[in-house]
């Protein structure tokens, strides 16, 4: 087993205690994220040296400030960004940007799934053009009503996405020959 299997595996760990935190408490906890952005830091200096560091720095900078946006505008919780940001640590920029657009993906697949079990389909997508029309006239501006200080909000736990992204991830790690 290579050095980047085992950070992949972290990743994958990681984002699945996550997810099944998010699930079970609706809560991403700092001691897992904090935990896990330490020590992926610390076994990618260890095993790489001051290049290994740079690099799961920029993995984690890549992938939590991609989702850093949507805490910023409400849409998405502190826990998911910090999550995200942990995996990004394990893997690096490349796989953090796949990651990255998997658990995006697979967020938009998951919140259709949640709005058609609900009954909610047509209240979602009307909200979502509400939304895209704001954004396009206000910017990156806090919707006024249309946020997660709304108690009326529907909520995805976020993690499951995340997990979803990292399995893809490691799925295609693994299919390239990444043992």
């Amino acid at each position: 087993m290579t050095t980047d299997s085992l950070f992949m595996a972290g990743a994958l760990a990681v984002a699945v205690i996550g997810s099944a935190t998010d699930i079970a408490t609706r809560r991403i906890p700092n001691r897992l994220t904090y935990f896990a952005m330490l020590a992926a830091l610390a076994g990618r200096f260890a095993v790489h040296g001051w290049r290994g560091l740079g690099s799961g720095i920029a993995g984690g900078l890549i992938a939590g400030g991609a989702f850093l946006v949507f805490f910023l505008i409400r849409a998405m919780g502190a826990g998911d960004v910090k999550l995200v940001t942990a995996v990004g640590c394990f893997v690096g920029p490349t796989t953090a940007v796949e990651v990255v657009l998997a658990s995006t993906i697979a967020g938009g697949v998951f919140a259709l799934i949640f709005a058609l079990w609900q009954g909610r389909l047509r209240i979602v997508l009307a909200n979502v053009v509400k939304i895209l029309r704001f954004h396009a006239t206000e910017g990156a501006e806090v919707h006024p009503s249309l946020n997660l200080s709304n108690p009326q909000s529907t909520r995805l736990p976020y993690g499951v996405a995340i997990a979803a992204g990292v399995l893809y991830s490691a799925m295609a790690f693994y299919c390239r020959g990444g043992i």
